[in-house]
């Protein structure tokens, strides 16, 4: 197997979602974590599209989350991705429909005014109905099998991980199965394990930084 070098940043979602595919395939790798508002030049002549994650095969480069952890499901046991190409598809869709999710989290996390902020909880709060309805029974996604659509939705229930240190915004208020999801992703090594025992700092200095409604609001909690 090739050398592998996963390229991240501390509280990047989309590389969470590589490290934890590495992680739950036992995969040794190298991680680098590089600051997006003062890229190295190495950085920029390796990503095309400028974002991370990036993963380094020997001397290839891959780059889009999606794609990583497609490549790694490839090449390395145990397979994260159902056998059956229905079912793959199936969870595919649902990773991406963790992307819509994820964008609609950026305007969350950014939003500048309470009207913005509000919208966009209205919408996640949507949208994790919708997931409640395709969860069956289990721990896990597609039941007790770990898969990548768990990888993919492990990051964004960290945010609220933080968050609900705080204040309850209720998006998951009419969400069981979403919630009983959500703990079991939390208490996987893998997922723990995808980040740094420092990333709640990282996450509130984050939002603090860009002035945020959100980040007003945890800090008159």
């Amino acid at each position: 197997m090739p050398k592998l070098h996963l390229v991240s940043h501390e509280i990047c979602p989309y590389a969470q979602r590589a490290a934890i595919a590495l992680l739950e395939k036992k995969a040794p790798f190298q991680r680098s974590n590089i600051d997006l508002d003062h890229k190295p030049d190495w950085f920029d002549k390796l990503s095309p599209l400028g974002k991370v994650p990036l993963l380094q095969v020997g001397d290839d480069v891959i780059f889009e989350s999606a794609v990583i952890c497609e490549y790694l499901d490839d090449t390395i046991e145990p397979r994260l991705h159902p056998a059956d190409p229905l079912k793959r598809a199936r969870h595919r869709a649902w990773i991406e429909f963790g992307s819509a999710i994820l964008a609609a989290l950026w305007e969350f996390n950014t939003a500048k005014d309470a009207q913005t902020f509000e919208a966009t909880r209205k919408e996640l709060q949507t949208r994790f109905e919708t997931v409640e309805g395709a969860l069956g029974e289990g721990s896990y996604f597609a039941g007790e099998n770990f898969s990548l659509v768990d990888a993919a939705f492990a990051p964004i229930f960290r945010y609220f991980d933080v968050y609900d240190g705080f204040v309850d915004f209720g998006l998951f208020a009419n969400t069981p199965k979403v919630r009983a999801w959500r703990q079991a992703l939390a208490q996987r090594p893998s997922v723990r394990n995808a980040v740094a025992g420092d990333y709640p700092q990282k996450l509130l200095g984050f939002l603090k930084k860009r002035d945020s409604e959100l980040a007003r609001r945890i800090g008159a909690a």
